[in-house]
């Protein structure tokens, strides 16, 4: 068994190159291809298939590679074990967000992090809700932030809530009332999140039993809010993500507010590595002490 072959592996698979792999990892595009081979015939069935849209693990490959991704998470584990045996604080936690975290909590949570523990490296994949569980079940990354509920697999631990405001344009007639009521725009053009982020929209008009009228489904928080100002239609989105914009939009209130639950999420508590067991400590003691 060869760690460092499978750590090849796993960022091939990752970037979807090999000579990305390859740049990465400090290696000649030759000996990654050599890497793989090497696998290959150790297994004795192919790994991998190049394409011109880049490299897709066969049937076989797709089934044990759940199985490397788990012996290198137990191996960062273990390697994490030994250095704090030997009083160093080491290791790689990965870390699943979406944009609105990445932006307005993480900088801050990850530079207090690192000046106490410099030889922790933190590596961020951005995704949406259902990826991020996805990510979290497979093991891609060691912890997730998520929005509660989740699916029963993985363990969360709530962190704050965070308001859904309605998002008007410049001269929308409802830009004068105080409040909103979610009926007041049952008939309104609106602008739905992608499938995958739009968990909290749709839990908001499901409890007040509300179809909305969908003219466009956007990708991105900020094209939202971009198509809003231009009177396109309307929206909701969380007051995190709507946080310091600069847009010329109205925000307001739902009269009977609702929220999203922020949390991080992880496949075990019980199993998780000491560094990323530390990780989880300074975000809940971030958004204690905010």
């Amino acid at each position: 068994m060869s760690i460092s072959k499978y750590k090849v592996l796993m960022n091939v698979i990752h970037y979807g190159s090999l000579t990305k792999a390859a740049e990465v990892m400090g290696y000649t595009q030759s000996g990654v291809s050599h890497i793989i081979n090497s696998l290959e015939e150790e297994f004795g069935f192919l790994l991998i298939r190049r394409g011109r849209s880049g490299i897709k693990l066969t049937r076989n490959g797709e089934q044990v590679v759940r199985t490397i991704r788990e012996i290198l998470k137990w191996n960062e584990h273990l390697e994490q074990e030994i250095a704090a045996i030997h009083g160093m604080e080491a290791g790689t936690v990965y870390v699943g967000t979406f944009t609105s975290v990445s932006v307005h909590w993480l900088p801050a949570i990850i530079k207090r992090f690192q000046q106490d523990f410099p030889r922790i490296t933190i590596h961020l994949a951005e995704g949406d809700y259902r990826q991020m569980e996805e990510w979290i079940m497979s093991g891609e990354v060691d912890c997730g932030f998520v929005s509660l509920p989740t699916c029963s697999k993985i363990e969360a631990i709530p962190l704050q809530q965070d308001q859904m405001l309605i998002l008007l344009p410049p001269e929308h007639p409802l830009s004068t009332c105080p409040v909103i009521d979610l009926s007041e725009i049952k008939d309104e053009p609106f602008i739905m999140p992608r499938k995958g982020s739009d968990d909290d929209i749709n839990r908001a008009l499901t409890k007040a039993a509300i179809k909305p009228d969908i003219k466009f489904t956007a990708g991105d928080d900020y094209a939202i809010m971009a198509m809003v100002e231009m009177g396109l239609g309307i929206s909701i989105l969380p007051e995190l993500v709507l946080r310091g914009q600069q847009r010329n939009i109205h925000l307001k209130e739902i009269d009977e507010p609702i929220f999203r639950s922020l949390g991080i999420a992880v496949s075990s508590m019980k199993n998780i590595s000491p560094a990323t067991k530390k990780f989880l400590m300074y975000v809940q003691d971030f958004l204690k002490d905010g």
